[in-house]
């Protein structure tokens, strides 16, 4: 295994706290049974977007981690993998987008591949969750689907709105910066 540098060592505790306090109970929105609407899903999505799948792995599976020890509803280490497998897949954002966002670029296209990439993450990294919830833990299907389509859509979007603000943000940032770059030689 290689090592991580420190820089991404440094950002996945920054992100794994942020969501990870970002997703208790009190940031939430109850809206179906053991099911919030939790914005702290778009602090995944953006450090994932930004940091790459491997942070947003770890930042996923560490950041639920802790909302689930905090939050007093037990350890659930099948929504623990979920939502690392949510943040690997958003983590493929900067290859795709050959890291446009980098020098100031946040086209429709990209907005479009960002949300993508979030459903996919929430529709892959969540099944897995309920099928394992269905296998060790025999949680009703009926109750394990309604989770997963209220979980995929809320979440998508979440992300599509507020992590979209945030990477706007980014990207007229690091165009500003560019500008001040090209200014400066």
């Amino acid at each position: 295994m290689t090592n991580l540098p420190v820089k991404t060592v440094v950002v996945i505790a920054i992100g794994a706290a942020l969501y990870g306090i970002g997703g208790l109970p009190v940031f939430g929105i109850p809206i179906f049974a053991e099911t919030s609407l939790k914005p702290a899903i778009a602090i995944l999505a953006v450090f994932s977007a930004l940091y790459g799948p491997t942070a947003g792995f770890l930042i996923g599976l560490l950041g639920h981690g802790i909302t689930d020890l905090f939050a007093g509803w037990g350890v659930w280490y099948t929504w623990i993998l979920g939502s690392g497998i949510v943040g690997f897949i958003i983590g493929f954002y900067e290859k795709i987008t050959k890291e446009r966002l980098d020098t100031g670029e946040f086209s429709n296209k990209d907005i479009a591949i960002f949300v993508g990439l979030s459903f996919l993450g929430n529709l892959i990294g969540y099944s897995v969750s309920a099928f394992l919830d269905s296998l060790f833990f025999t949680e009703p299907t009926s109750k394990l689907i309604a989770q997963q389509l209220i979980v995929i859509v809320s979440n998508t979007i979440l992300i599509g709105i507020l992590g979209t603000i945030l990477l706007r943000i980014m990207a007229k940032r690091n165009q500003q910066m560019s500008n001040l770059t090209e200014f400066e030689e």
